[in-house]
């Protein structure tokens, strides 16, 4: 056996514990004299009866257990011994003792050990490339490697974990083919970790040529590599490709079974996981979790329990994750019973004694609109936790309390991201866009915290409701010279800031002048499509949503009210209903109010009015006081009694004391020259409680 095939040996089979390799002198001493009565020290151990295999065997298998152990001290001492007893000039030994302060991260010892190796081979660069990957020093492991004289499998496998472990998965996969290109024989490890990184890059063909690889090298029957490989399909959406695989399996293990479970689950299909599910012959907590998660992205909360109770009638105990996954789900469908009974679970496990939860219940407490358990639970918790701040922050600002919000932000010593941006986009949606906007100001610059795109897209949309173009631009200015990457949700804000200033020409060089902005999601297309139709520019909207029509991209329901708001300005009725019924049949998506008082409007001012009231009765919500309004603006247009009769009554039945309402339906009478109604009206406004809005003007 040569030194390099034993050393290899030697890190998979330990022959002591911890305990043992502190006194490993007693096994070392056998070979030399007579077993004593007490228990000699490392330091203690006679080496002076020469090598011999028992005594290089316990020497490597002490050092490996303290490689194991993490414990240096005592690996230091067996090194001095070692060198002084002329052990160093055993390759194998000093491959051992250079793997000790590598495993241990002592890589100043390593590297010393190193450069005094009198006999360096392929085990000990790789041993010392492992050492540096181990402590992330990627550059030196590389640097090592590219002058090692003589590169294996274990050179290139850790190398390619090194890069895969600092996600730099493209790297990781050029390494591999420099390998192949080479001849060097591939090993199960080597190609369950390539797997992995091919998995993050999402390649579906290299998926194949890997899966390929692992048939053509008969390594696809172990279930290591069969189950990475199976992971890989799921990750890159390749669902049929991972069953079939799963199918031919030979063996498989819980492992096995669990991967293709979440990758039914992550893919919404949670008939199929359930079918699988119920084929698993023994079920852990990832099997169980991972349905309860299926269930819950696909907002089947009901299913989520029902799992959840069974998995308790069979014995096992939730994990704190399943408990803040089932607590979130039940805030966002307002279950508040359900919610209460998975908090008093949460109390009884114990799991309250996380920060992490504390803040979880406290998110959910605010969004049942109940502040005051909220507050309860926050004064029961570490108050100093920064997560169970911003929850409660977030959770008054949810609430329309603003004032409170803004207490607890003051009284927060060490605010994060989350505290500026709860608190910046809760004045922001209050109505108060002066407050974030002198927030911000104070953030950037008197806060060691620097604003994110969440905070920009709060500063912008205050900025919209200002209708300050100078704010605006300044604003962007900042986002321009600031280090905040870009994305489409911030890129929106920013288009509809500068349309809702008046700018639309800018925030069409916006649009266009974003990049990718042909890969991107719909947001930007929204704002752009909303904006050139506020303004009036009908057939600008209209091009746009041609535009995108030709692209990968779906349009949303805000889509459709921008489309349907331009129709609406050119007077297009009928190109107006073929977009309203395309949103269903083309899109699946189903016209909500907005949508309905876009088409009101369109037929009203087409003076379509029966067909523009036959639209409301259709609707599946019941009419507001702005369809009807819409509808009784139409009338007056259109000089018809009748229909402005109609509108006026269902509006006074929705709000009596609405006076836009009796003004309109006066000035209806008026323009029939019906002016004894007109007399009623007015008599019935100046007796009765209408409110009257005072006007006021943003100009002066």
């Amino acid at each position: 056996m040569t030194k390099s095939n034993r050393f290899l040996w030697s890190r998979c089979c330990r022959v002591f514990s911890p305990q043992q390799a502190r006194c490993f002198s007693a096994a070392i001493t056998q070979t030399h004299q007579q077993p004593s009565t007490t228990s000699p020290t490392p330091t203690d151990v006679d080496f002076s009866g020469g090598e011999s295999p028992n005594t290089e065997r316990a020497l490597v298998s002490a050092l490996g257990s303290c490689a194991t152990s993490n414990d240096v001290n005592y690996g230091r001492q067996i090194h001095c011994r070692v060198f002084k007893s002329g052990y160093d000039s055993n390759g194998f030994i000093c491959n051992s003792v250079l793997n000790m302060y590598a495993k241990c991260r002592v890589l100043s010892d390593a590297e010393s050990v190193f450069r005094s190796h009198t006999k360096l081979d392929s085990a000990s660069f790789n041993i010392m490339i492992d050492g540096y990957v181990r402590s992330r020093r990627l550059g030196d492991a590389l640097n090592l490697f590219d002058v090692m004289p003589e590169r294996n499998c274990v050179s290139y496998a850790t190398l390619i974990k090194g890069y895969a472990q600092n996600d730099r998965w493209s790297e990781a996969m050029e390494l591999f083919r420099e390998m192949r290109s080479y001849g060097v024989v591939l090993n199960e490890v080597t190609l369950a970790t390539v797997v992995s990184a091919c998995s993050h890059l999402g390649g579906v063909w290299d998926c194949r040529m890997l899966h390929s690889l692992a048939i053509r090298l008969n390594l696809e029957r172990r279930v290591f590599v069969s189950t990475n490989l199976l992971h890989m399909y799921c990750v890159c959406s390749c669902l049929e490709d991972a069953r079939k695989l799963f199918d031919g399996m030979p063996e498989r293990n819980l492992v096995t079974w669990n991967v293709m479970l979440n990758g039914y689950s992550k893919a919404g299909l949670v008939e199929l996981a359930k079918e699988l599910f119920d084929q698993i012959s023994e079920k852990d907590i990832v099997s169980w979790g991972t349905m309860i998660d299926g269930c819950l992205r696909k907002n089947q909360l009901e299913e989520a329990l029902v799992f959840y109770k069974e998995m308790l009638q069979r014995g096992m105990k939730p994990s704190e994750v399943m408990m803040v996954d089932l607590l979130s789900a039940s805030a966002r469908s307002s279950g508040g019973f359900k919610g209460l009974q998975l908090h008093c679970t949460i109390v009884k496990t114990g799991f309250d004694c996380y920060d992490f939860i504390q803040a979880t219940i406290i998110h959910f407490y605010a969004v049942s609109s109940n502040m005051k358990l909220a507050l309860r639970q926050f004064e029961a918790s570490v108050v100093d936790h920064i997560a169970s701040r911003n929850a409660l922050i977030a959770g008054f600002v949810k609430n329309g309390m603003v004032e409170e919000a803004r207490e607890v932000f003051d009284q927060t010593r060490e605010k994060d991201i989350f505290s500026w941006n709860a608190m910046i986009s809760g004045y922001a949606q209050s109505l108060s866009p002066k407050l974030a906007l002198h927030l911000f100001q104070e953030m950037i610059s008197g806060s060691q915290v620097k604003p994110d795109a969440i905070t920009m897209v709060s500063v912008f949309s205050a900025i919209s409701s200002l209708g300050s173009l100078q704010e605006g631009i300044r604003a962007h200015e900042y986002l321009n010279h600031s280090s905040i990457p870009p994305n489409d949700n911030l890129t929106a804000a920013v288009i509809d800031m500068y349309a809702k200033c008046g700018s639309i020409e800018t925030a069409l060089n916006v649009f266009r002048q974003t990049n990718n902005i042909y890969s991107s999601t719909v947001s930007p297309w929204n704002a752009i499509i909303c904006g050139s139709a506020t303004h009036g520019h009908a057939k600008l909207a209209l091009d746009l949503y041609s535009e995108l029509q030709s692209l990968p991209i779906k349009p949303n329901s805000i889509t459709f009210v921008g489309v349907l708001s331009a129709c609406c300005h050119a007077g297009l009725v009928e190109l107006g209903k073929t977009y309203f019924d395309s949103m269903k049949s083309r899109y699946g998506i189903e016209p909500d109010i907005k949508h309905y008082g876009c088409m009101v409007d369109l037929l009203g001012k087409a003076g379509r009015l029966e067909e523009a009231i036959d639209m409301i009765k259709k609707m599946p919500v019941k009419a507001d006081v702005i369809i009807w309004g819409i509808l009784l603006s139409a009338s007056r247009i259109h000089r018809n009694v009748e229909v402005a009769e109609l509108a006026a009554a269902e509006l006074a039945t929705i709000e009596p004391t609405h006076e836009g309402c009796k003004v309109l339906l006066s000035n209806v009478y008026a323009d029939a020259g019906r002016w004894e109604d007109v007399a009623l009206v007015r008599e019935e406004m100046r007796t009765s409680d209408v409110e009257w809005s005072r006007a006021f003007s943003g100009v002066v």
